[in-house]
C-alpha cells in the first residue's frame, strides 16, 4: 500500500496583516489571507491572470515570526498542509 503525504507549498503575497490572537493557555495563534497567482493565455493569445486566496492559520513562534517581520503584501513561500473546515449556514 502507498502511503499519501498531505504536504502543500504556496508562493504567494500577503493580504493583510496578520491577525493575532492569544488562546486561554497564551499559545498566539493569526489567521491571514494569502494571495498566489496563476497565469495563462486566452483563445486571443492574451495573458490572464486569476488570483487564488487561501486562509493560513499560523501557531506559536511562526506567528511571533509573522507579525514582527511580514506585512500586507510581503512575498512569502509557506509549507504545511491542507485542512478543510464545513459550517452551516444560520438559514
Amino acid at each position: 500500500m502507498s502511503t499519501l503525504i498531505n504536504v502543500v507549498q504556496l508562493i504567494g503575497r500577503l493580504g493583510a496583516d496578520a491577525e493575532v490572537k492569544s488562546t486561554n493557555n497564551g499559545t498566539k495563534v493569526s489567521n491571514v489571507r494569502f494571495a498566489t497567482n496563476e497565469y495563462s493565455k486566452n483563445a486571443q493569445g492574451e495573458w490572464l491572470e486569476i488570483t487564488y486566496w487561501h486562509n493560513l492559520v499560523f501557531w506559536g513562534k511562526l506567528t511571533e515570526k509573522l507579525e514582527k517581520h511580514a506585512k500586507k503584501g510581503t512575498r512569502l513561500l509557506v509549507q504545511g498542509s491542507l485542512t478543510y473546515q464545513e459550517y452551516v449556514d444560520v438559514n
